[in-house]
């Protein structure tokens, strides 16, 4: 609960600095929290009953991970006005 309750928290962090104008750390702040999601769940242990019982650990990893080294990637290398 409590790594959920990080992953969350660093998301929110993300958004509101989107919200003020800060997009460019916002977005490295979410696809960061995404990538710490994605080893949290690699490294956790496997869970007992919930959602996460319905798709595999490798799939998770996965996606998770690569969406945070997508929107980190994206968040670099569009250009500044």
């Amino acid at each position: 609960m409590v790594s959920l309750a990080v992953v969350v928290a660093g998301m929110i962090a993300g958004l509101v600095l989107v919200a003020i104008g800060q997009w460019r750390l916002g977005c490295l702040v979410v696809g960061a929290f995404l990538a710490v999601g994605g080893l949290e769940r690699l490294l956790l242990p496997t869970a007992k009953a919930g959602l996460l019982r319905v798709r595999s650990r490798f799939f998770d990893v996965i996606i998770l991970i690569g969406m945070g080294a997508a929107i980190i990637a994206l968040s670099i290398l569009v250009p500044q006005n």
